[in-house]
């Protein structure tokens, strides 16, 4: 019984080691712990991670999910392609038993390179840092136009993605491809311009109006989502002229492209064209005694009220500056500008012209020159006529042809007396000196020239031509005087003597109705090739809303039939045209921006389009932007809000853009969005278009009132490509 009971004893004893308390041997070894990571945990469609674990108190472990496999208890391996997003799992076990599951997730991004900017638009003088963002992280390999790296023709680029332009302007694809697989891929493009400059009203002295070397602004690229208006600078006066355009210019030690901008009140402004938020290079006003006035000198009162010019129309309102369009010289760094200005008593009035270094605003020595002149006739009741500068009004653009600058008059308001005055300035470094004068209108008074804005244009041939507006035409008379050529258009040689003209056959009634042939402007449209009938063309109009086209070789003197071609286009003309690739754009008064096409063999040109928007008075003066003859956007200006007393109201420029093969397809306004809106507009204003940015002169907020009546007195509006 005893050793029955021992016996039984020890069974029981047995039977409490193995299952009690929990001091057996499973539990003193620890349960196994498991971690998974994966890097990157973003990759492309295709891409791979790497997957990195490690464990305790294991000594195997296990994959699952989206890997399978036995595995070491630690180490690393690649997920291999992934084309989803994908859960990797992992377990693993030792003497303590099983680890909890670890995962980790790797997602499949869009598997597009992205490249930063998406359009760049640069001079061949420029630099642009492009980036790059590569699904799940990475890096990039570069090339130009197919080339790793580039070359000096395309352009280099950096492995950190600075472009660098080669010699070849035009579009550039910049290219990155993921290091770590190169099936991805994205681009971007560097739209490249060589032009050096716009350097006078509407581009070139032929007045066509046409950039053909702008590579960023296409029909794709100008929509509401991607264009619009970047920034403004603020300027002291409003805005008449065009704003003129130098690239890679140096300014304290920096290269800028620059934009130049003159205003009413009598100051100039070099912008850095770039810069955003804006930035002045300099300005400097052309009445202060460093710019050659007299101390207390003023711009010319011209309002509604207490006006010293015009009739009190307010036509330029509030003052009278700077009105026509500055010209450039880049051969020797100089900007040809006129002034405008009266003595603190108001007794006498000064216009100038000044010679003003690019780089400083400063005066170049020997600058500026009083202009003065006189010319045999007897209007003023003897045998010369002279220059009056209260009277006469700097409207039309310069000129620079040759090295001589040609400055142009009409009047103010039609307030006699006034003459239509040309004359030729040469600045030699060191002294302007007159080359010569020219009266259209010396026994008769009027005949401004004016042209609404307008320049004189030149052919190859260094043949002149300007339109002349309301006044006596006697050039047709046996005896003297007949040297009167009012309403009329003219050749002229360097030294302005008339070669040739053109005038209507109803001058007299244009000259008794206030038709004004001179209200438009003249362009000299390309050569044609030999063996039509006509090679030589040039094209203009005026109020009564006759275009006409004339050989340019033979004007033809008095009488409609003298003309290639006449036009009725049915509104008034206070506008000069653009000419691209055949095709000429002109928007008269209250009609639409309409496009025609010259026919060569006949010559003609005939309507084959037209915008759904109507310009209302003043019409426009459009321009055109293109890469060669390639990807043509036709540019105008709404600016019938003009603000000043004739207007029939005050309200913002409205900028529009075009398809110029197809003028019924508007491609963007600025009225679209509230955030594009202009400064209040200014008649007869132009927009520059030159490497991807649109500049557009505007009177800021002023409505018409006293200067200072407002807190910014003029503007200069850029648009352009979003970035």
């Amino acid at each position: 019984m005893r050793q029955a009971s021992v016996a039984a004893g020890i069974g029981v004893s047995l039977l409490l080691v193995s299952c009690g308390g929990g001091n057996g041997a499973q539990s003193t070894d620890p349960q196994p712990q498991a971690s998974l990571s994966a890097s990157p945990t973003t990759v492309g469609s295709g891409g791979a991670a790497t997957l990195s674990w490690s464990s305790t108190n294991a000594t195997a472990c296990t994959a699952s999910g989206g890997w399978s496999g036995a595995l070491a208890a630690s180490g690393s391996k690649s997920s291999g392609a992934i084309a989803a997003n994908t859960t990797f799992a992992l377990t693993c076990t030792g003497p303590g038993g099983t680890s909890n599951t670890a995962t980790a997730v790797v997602t499949v991004a869009n598997d597009t390179v992205t490249v930063s900017p998406a359009i760049a638009a640069i001079t061949l003088w420029q630099t642009q840092q492009f980036t790059v963002s590569v699904p799940g992280g990475g890096g990039a390999t570069w090339s130009v136009d197919g080339v790793a790296g580039g070359n000096a023709t395309v352009g280099g680029i950096s492995v950190n993605g600075l472009y660098t332009p080669g010699t070849v302007a035009g579009v550039h694809t910049i290219a990155a491809a993921s290091v770590a697989n190169t099936a991805q891929s994205g681009s971007a493009v560097a739209a490249v311009t060589d032009l050096a400059g716009v350097y006078t009203y509407h581009n070139d002295l032929a007045r066509d109006g046409a950039n053909t070397r702008e590579y960023a602004l296409t029909a794709a690229t100008v929509n509401g989502g991607g264009f619009g208006k970047l920034y403004s600078c603020t300027v002291d006066g409003a805005v008449y002229s065009q704003p003129l355009w130098v690239a890679n210019l140096a300014v304290n030690g920096a290269k800028h492209n620059a934009v130049f901008v003159a205003t009413q009140h009598d100051s100039l402004y070099a912008f850095d064209a770039d810069a955003n938020p804006c930035v002045t290079l300099w300005s400097v006003s052309l009445i202060d005694t460093a710019h050659g006035a007299n101390a207390g000198e003023t711009t010319v009162p011209a309002g509604p009220t207490g006006n010293l010019v015009g009739s009190g129309f307010g036509d330029v309102t509030p003052e009278v500056g700077v009105t026509g369009t500055p010209v450039i010289d880049p051969s020797s760094g100089t900007l040809y500008v006129v002034s405008k200005s009266v003595n603190s008593a108001q007794n006498a009035f000064y216009q100038r012209l000044h010679a003003i270094d690019l780089a400083t605003g400063g005066e170049k020595n020997g600058s500026p020159v009083t202009i003065t002149g006189t010319y045999p006739g007897s209007g003023d009741g003897g045998t010369t006529v002279s220059f009056d500068a209260r009277q006469e009004n700097q409207r039309p653009g310069l000129a620079l042809l040759n090295g001589v600058v040609y400055v142009a008059w009409s009047a103010h308001e039609d307030t006699y007396p006034w003459y239509g005055w040309v004359m030729g300035y040469h600045y030699d470094g060191a002294s302007f000196t007159q080359t010569a004068v020219l009266n259209v209108t010396p026994n008769a008074h009027a005949g401004g020239i004016w042209m609404s804005g307008g320049a004189p244009a030149a052919d190859s041939n260094n043949n002149i031509y300007l339109l002349t507006g309301n006044g006596a035409f006697d050039a047709t008379n046996g005896t003297a005087p007949n040297d009167d050529y009012g309403d009329s258009l003219l050749k002229l040689t360097t030294a302005l003597t008339v070669l040739q003209n053109f005038t209507p056959s109803d001058h007299l009634t244009l000259d008794q109705t206030d038709g004004d042939f001179g209200a438009g402007g003249t362009a000299v449209l390309a050569d044609l090739p030999g063996g039509n009938p006509v090679t030589h063309l040039l094209i203009g109009g005026g109020k009564d809303g006759s275009l006409y086209l004339l050989n340019r070789d033979s004007l033809g003197g008095l009488g409609d039939s003298a003309a290639v071609q006449k036009i009725g286009i049915g509104y008034p003309i206070f506008a000069t045209g653009a000419y691209w690739n055949d095709l000429y754009f002109l928007a008269g008064a209250s009609g639409p921006l309409t496009e025609y096409l010259l026919n060569p063999s006949v010559p003609q040109i005939n309507v084959v389009a037209s915008s759904a928007h109507r310009y209302a008075f003043p019409g426009s003066t459009p321009s055109i932007s293109a890469a060669g003859t390639q990807n043509g956007i036709v540019w105008a200006l709404d600016d019938s809000q003009y603000c000043t007393s004739q207007s029939p109201g005050c309200g913002p420029a409205v900028l529009y853009a075009y398809d110029a093969g197809n003028m019924t397809t508007e491609l963007w306004n600025s009225a679209d969005a509230a955030a594009d809106a202009a400064g209040y507009a200014v008649k007869f204003t132009v927009p520059t278009i030159v490497n991807g940015k649109v500049y557009v002169g505007t009177r800021g907020n002023n409505v018409g009132g006293a200067y200072g009546s407002s807190s910014v007195s003029g503007e200069l509006d850029v648009y352009g490509l979003r970035p």
